[in-house]
């Protein structure tokens, strides 16, 4: 049987503004009917940490922190928590709702695209498996985290390697279309991630900070040998091929959604009004 041809753009190292703006464009024209289904890979420049659309900026991130360290800052499109964007390959996925293949439910959504992620994972030698909350206790805690960073805890079906995560996804449902996008984290410099939030006191970011090592792992962290995130690159590309049962082919955006993209940038994800509105 024919395989269904998605496009595949690998957009390289963009700035923080730049990553979310083509995220937002590739949207944009799916629900146009202009553009077909697409997996994106991407990396930053500079380092950034990019914070949920529903969290509150200046209550719970340490802005002077995010500078001292040069990063880059942007408030995603997506829900979810803080994610400090470094050393780790970075996804998106754009489909229409209405795709044959594609659950009505987020979670179920979810699952399915992140089967891509899973057997990416595969490719590399991990057994990786999702996470499926049990008790009572933890389908509670997804409703009320009570941490500021994304990696504190896996939620519905998140990708999970010898009890930890190692990939963390958001979705956003908007103009009939599914926009989900995650980080698959190579390397992580934990004391720096935990330096960009705020805490009520040391003691509870030293606390958080431990808790953080025994829920949230690097592949790196658990390889005999270095990924580099251009052998991450190959091995999740063909993961999304193999879980999605789709053909990728390759895409260069024109001079005119370039341009498109680069107004939307501007005008949105380097104003304050976007970044700081919460």
């Amino acid at each position: 049987m024919k395989k269904e041809v998605w496009r595949f753009i690998d957009s390289g190292m963009g700035s923080p503004s730049f990553n979310m703006a083509l995220d937002e464009a590739l949207l944009d024209w799916n629900s146009e009917g202009k553009m077909p289904p697409v997996i994106r890979f991407y990396g930053w420049n500079p380092g950034t940490l990019s914070i949920g659309y529903f969290q509150k900026a200046e209550k719970e991130i340490d802005l002077a922190a995010v500078k001292r360290h040069g990063l880059g800052f942007v408030r995603r499109p997506t829900g979810g928590r803080g994610v400090l964007h470094e050393q780790e390959l970075t996804y998106s996925v754009i489909v229409p709702e209405e795709h044959p293949e594609m659950p009505k439910t987020v979670t179920e959504a979810y699952r399915v695209i992140s089967e891509g992620v899973l057997k990416g994972f595969h490719n590399l030698g991990l057994e990786a498996y999702f996470a499926v909350p049990r008790t009572d206790e933890e389908k509670d805690s997804l409703k009320n985290p009570r941490s500021s960073v994304c990696f504190d805890a896996p939620s519905w079906y998140e990708l999970v390697v010898e009890g930890r995560k190692v990939a963390g996804s958001a979705q956003t449902r908007q103009k009939g279309v599914i926009l989900q996008h995650g980080a698959i984290l190579l390397d992580i410099d934990e004391d720096k991630l935990f330096s960009l939030f705020k805490y009520s006191s040391d003691r509870v970011k030293e606390r958080m900070q431990r808790a953080f090592k025994s829920k949230a792992v690097a592949i790196n962290a658990i390889t005999c040998e270095k990924v580099t995130y251009d052998q991450a690159k190959i091995a999740f590309k063909k993961g999304f091929e193999e879980g999605l049962n789709i053909e990728l082919v390759p895409y260069e955006l024109t001079e005119e959604e370039l341009s498109y993209v680069e107004k939307l940038a501007r005008e949105r994800y380097e104003s304050d009004e976007w970044n700081f509105k919460r």
